[in-house]
């Protein structure tokens, strides 16, 4: 009766052992930024974030969902295939090509919430990222505000972590952008790696989600 009672204890740890040693699961859900448009693969921030994941020792794999030209209405249709999965944190980095086409921010912000809904319904301790944008003074005054505070306005509804801009730093320098000036180059990239990890690394170390889960 003993020697089951520690054949048991042991199995229990063995599996515990394991469920430990499986990374959780990052999603980046983006457009062409994420997808690294004109750069390498590895030179793309949601790349460059699994770096500094490895560096920091905690235990978190990186899915790169950038696909792009992709919209908010895209992502929403996207959605429910990755949900195939178990998706921990969600970046969530998409709006920009609505903006750039002029989509009202209104239909953009039900679209968000509607992948916000869908990840919260699968996973309620999903942890969520919105990573901002922000367009050009162009498209007029009035849409520019609208637009921007899309991101910000869900963030405070689900209580979820907000980045304000994901370009901060980036946007407008030529330097650090392809010749379209919307794509950041592999110097940009690091950049925008790096805002995106000021913001994500917090989630990452919570109680919840801590490497001593």
């Amino acid at each position: 009766m003993v020697k089951l009672a520690v054949n048991l204890i042991m199995v229990l740890l063995a599996a515990n052992l394991r469920a430990s040693a499986t990374p959780k699961n990052i999603v980046v859900l983006g457009d062409s930024i994420a997808a690294g448009f004109g750069v390498e693969p590895e030179e793309a921030y949601p790349a460059l974030i699994q770096e500094k994941i490895e560096s920091a020792g905690l235990n978190f794999k990186v899915t790169n969902a950038g696909l792009s030209g992709d919209t908010s209405a895209g992502g929403l249709r996207r959605i429910d295939w990755l949900l195939r999965q178990k998706i921990d944190v969600l970046v969530l980095e998409l709006g920009g090509n609505d903006g750039l086409r002029g989509i009202a921010p209104e239909t953009t912000s039900t679209n968000l919430q509607g992948i916000i809904d869908k990840v919260r319904a699968s996973n309620p301790d999903t942890k969520i990222l919105i990573a901002g944008m922000e367009m050009p003074g162009s498209m007029g005054q009035d849409y520019t505000s609208r637009f921007r505070k899309v991101f910000s306005g869900l963030a405070e509804k689900n209580k979820v972590a907000l980045l304000p801009f994901l370009l901060e730093g980036v946007g407008g320098k030529p330097e650090l952008n392809q010749p379209d000036r919307i794509h950041p180059t592999a110097q940009g990239h690091k950049i925008v790696a790096e805002n995106v990890w000021k913001a994500l690394k917090p989630l990452l170390t919570s109680e919840r989600l801590g490497a001593s889960d």
